[in-house]
Order: structure tokens, then sequence, then C-alpha cells
């Protein structure tokens, strides 16, 4: 089988998967904390103000790991789905085409 001797480019050519895996790096700018003060109610039910201050926020990598398999995910079946349309890969019903009747080419002679 050929095979690129490296694979840098993370299995992606100009747009067009070359056949290696395909690597990525996902990157996310951290949540940002609301500075304004907030109403809220403590745990004895008591409602007090929120004022949040420095970075208090949450990691969202739980959350960031599904998110970007099933984006991943829609993005390459999407692509599946274009290539299969434009090269006619999907199985014809026959039921549903008319047949396809190529002109007769005359004889020289």
């Amino acid at each position: 089988r050929l095979r690129t001797r490296t694979n840098r480019s993370g299995g992606i050519q100009g747009g067009i998967s070359n056949g290696e895996i395909i690597n990525m790096r996902i990157a996310f700018k951290p949540t940002s904390t609301i500075s304004r003060k907030q109403n809220t109610v403590t745990r004895d039910k008591k409602e007090t103000e929120l004022i949040a201050r420095g970075r208090h926020d949450p990691c969202v990598v739980p959350r960031a790991v599904p998110m970007v398999e099933a984006s991943v995910a829609l993005v390459l079946i999407d692509q599946l789905l274009a290539q299969y349309a434009q090269c006619q890969l999907f199985p014809i019903n026959s039921d549903f085409q008319e047949p396809l009747q190529l002109p007769k080419l005359e004889q020289s002679g």
C-alpha cells in the first residue's frame, strides 16, 4: 500500500483526505466570568448577591469531548454523502428509473 512518509498534515491535504489517520487539535478559550452582581439564593434559602472575582469557572473539558466528537462525525458524514451524491455511488432503484438508451452510432464504410 502506498503511504506518505510522515503524517504531518494530519491526514488532510488541501481539504482532501490523503488516506492517513486524521489528526486534529482542538482549542477552547476559557469561559468568561460574569463580573456583574447577580441575585441568588444560598443553601439556607436566604437571598443574597453574588459577585464573582477571579476565575472560578467550571472545567468545560468533560462537555467539550462529546461536542467535538459529534461535530466531527457530522462533518465527516456530510462530506461522505456529498462524495456519494457527486459520484453517483448510491444504489439505483430500477423501479424508479427509466432505462438509459444510448444513441446508436452509424457505421461508416
